[in-house]
């Protein structure tokens, strides 16, 4: 005869919750600020939101990898806005 271990709970007492749907949503690239990061390697650029509950808002995010004008990324989340880079660097400036 087998027994069935009872399902556990988690530690806030209510059972887990479905970990919600990540969704991209589609940005296009309107602007390019400069290069940002320790050694120059990411780009900040300022994104308008084409879907989604923010759509037609405007954010800055910081990419990684090549991006030209008018690029369509696909963000996970909409709502963490990258800080400002107070100088343009470019890569290599430094070294």
């Amino acid at each position: 005869m087998e027994r069935k271990q009872p399902e556990r709970e988690g530690r806030a007492g209510g059972k887990k919750k479905a970990y919600r749907e990540s969704i991209a949503v589609p940005a296009v690239v309107e602007e390019i600020s400069g290069r940002t990061g320790f050694r120059g390697e990411l780009t900040q650029v300022k994104v308008r939101i084409m879907q989604g509950n923010d759509k037609g808002k405007l954010i800055r995010r910081n990419v990684k990898g090549p991006v030209r004008l008018k690029d369509v990324l696909m963000l996970r989340e909409t709502q963490i806005e990258a800080r400002r880079i107070r100088s343009k660097v470019m890569k290599g400036a430094f070294t």
